[in-house]
């Protein structure tokens, strides 16, 4: 549990300090306000849910959720989806044999001609692109 930074056992001894502080005279009073605070934060996020869902209306049925997991924008993901190679790894599935060697026989395939084509020619003009300046 990492929770801004702070990790289970410092956030066990915040709780102790806390305590130690607080006292026990006045920890029912704290305990009861903060199971207040709780509840009405759950409430306050079940009605902007009810809100949404009225507002919506059938079509929140329908929405992708999955499509605003900030996880879908890792870089190196993005990278491999745009050079056409299995992104399973990245998200902690394993690939199945024929997908790795299906990888193997396109890099053997495609990497001589890449390579071939990236080595440097010093008779050759730079490729410029006006547009993209």
């Amino acid at each position: 549990m990492s929770f801004l930074g702070i990790g289970s056992w410092d956030f066990l001894v915040l709780i102790v300090l806390a305590a130690v502080l607080i006292g026990p005279d006045r920890m029912p009073e704290y305990l009861a306000k903060f199971r207040q605070f709780v509840r009405s934060a759950r409430d306050m996020a079940e009605g902007a849910k009810t809100q949404l869902k009225e507002q919506m209306g059938p079509e929140f049925q329908d929405v992708d959720w999955r499509q605003y997991d900030p996880r879908q924008y890792d870089p190196r993901r993005i990278v491999r989806d745009a050079l056409g190679e299995d992104v399973s790894d990245t998200l902690g599935i394993p690939q199945t044999q024929a997908a790795v060697d299906a990888n193997a026989h396109t890099a053997a395939v495609v990497a001589p001609v890449a390579v071939q084509a990236m080595r440097y020619d010093p008779d050759r003009a730079t490729p410029f692109d006006l547009d993209a300046t």
